[in-house]
């Protein structure tokens, strides 16, 4: 997972402690085994570096075993890999080496599981996982999600086992893991949110507030959490981090709005990436409105949802009025067209449709 993380989960490694246990590995265990320099990921030294991998791990079990019985040496170790924090998730990087073969088997389970229309089919396929080995199931549960489009599903098939939505139950049958891998991923959710600026990746944003919606309700819109429990205090520290980043720039969407369809003074023109930042913003609101039940904004959306449903009414009305007396501007005929696409996403397209074939009776009978 991409660092930095607020929770640590049994089968997601935080990706600057798995740097820091590599580099420990290279430098400290392997400097006779691996070229750091030379240390790529093409598919040679892929396969050079699966070859070795018993060696390295047997490395790793041998300095950890003498460490443990002296405290300047396991102070030493510590330090090596980075610190207590890293050395905390040694253990799941240790068992995620030695279980990496499992781990693409895992990613297949989880896209088989996206073509499994019957549910109990997909109950029995879930109880193929090592359920009473809680570490590997951590991992492959952590592997399959990500492949999954409808974690609910994975969810349902897991109730069904279980035989009831209690959090209890569920982790008598073994499904804890699988709850910890959905958190996992919606936490993995956030950061892409922190990019700002003209060019951001809307599109990625948008599929992180929808993917973090969906991975969020199918644990809290169908297993009954123990209220102050781990997961519940989890689901809500998530839900509120990623709706903190989320605010800023749901309010920027209405003022994007207006400076994307006013008029310039002196030559008039049409800003191409203020229209860009525009849409986006509407193409967000609408991802937060779609998203929302798994959210902390309800009020700054429904704020934003009426200030630009205001704003494009009032845009259009004037955009129009200015079609009518300059019909062969083509730069307010362009507004007008972003103006309507906007006003698509807002208010549909039944409405946009309806605003078009206004513009284009002002434009014959000018």
């Amino acid at each position: 997972m991409q660092s930095p993380t607020e929770f640590d989960f049994d089968g997601a490694i935080a990706s600057d402690h798995a740097q820091g246990v590599w580099t420990w590995m290279v430098r400290d265990l392997a400097p006779d085994l691996i070229d750091i320099e030379a240390a790529d990921d093409t598919p040679t030294n892929v396969l050079a570096l699966e070859s070795l991998m018993p060696e390295l791990l047997a490395r790793a079990k041998t300095a950890i075993a003498e460490a443990e019985s002296k405290p300047e040496a396991m102070r030493r170790l510590r330090t090596a890999v980075g610190g207590d924090e890293v050395w905390s998730r040694l253990p799941v990087v240790i068992t995620t080496l030695r279980c990496r073969g499992l781990l693409e088997k895992a990613q297949a389970f989880g896209r088989a599981a996206n073509s499994m229309a019957d549910e109990a089919a997909l109950a029995l396929a879930l109880q193929s996982m090592p359920l009473n080995d809680q570490p590997v199931a951590a991992l492959l549960f952590q592997a399959a999600v990500g492949q999954v489009t409808a974690p609910a599903r994975l969810i349902m098939a897991a109730i069904r086992i279980a035989g009831v939505p209690a959090e209890a139950a569920l982790g008598r049958a073994g499904f804890f893991p699988l709850i910890d891998a959905i958190f996992a991923h919606a936490q993995a959710q956030t950061p892409p949110l922190m990019q700002s600026g003209t060019f951001s990746d809307m599109d990625l944003i948008c599929r992180s507030v929808d993917r973090f919606h969906r991975l969020m309700r199918s644990v809290t819109g169908y297993v009954e959490l123990v209220r102050n429990g781990r997961w519940a205090m989890i689901a809500a520290a998530l839900t509120k981090s990623l709706s903190d980043r989320l605010e800023p720039k749901l309010r920027d969407v209405a003022p994007d709005i207006n400076q994307a369809l006013r008029r310039r003074e002196g030559t008039d023109r049409l800003d191409a990436d203020q229209v860009l930042s525009a849409l986006n913003g509407m193409y967000l609101l609408a991802t937060v409105r779609d998203s929302r039940d798994s959210l902390a904004v309800n009020a700054v959306f429904d704020q934003t949802w009426s200030q630009v449903g205001q704003a494009l009414e009032i845009h259009i009305e004037r955009l129009l009025l200015q079609v009518r007396q300059h019909p062969g501007d083509k730069v307010v005929s362009a507004r007008l067209d972003a103006a309507l696409k906007m006003a698509e996403v807002r208010f549909g397209a039944d409405y946009a449709d309806a605003m078009r074939r206004a513009k284009g009776t002002v434009e014959r009978r000018a």
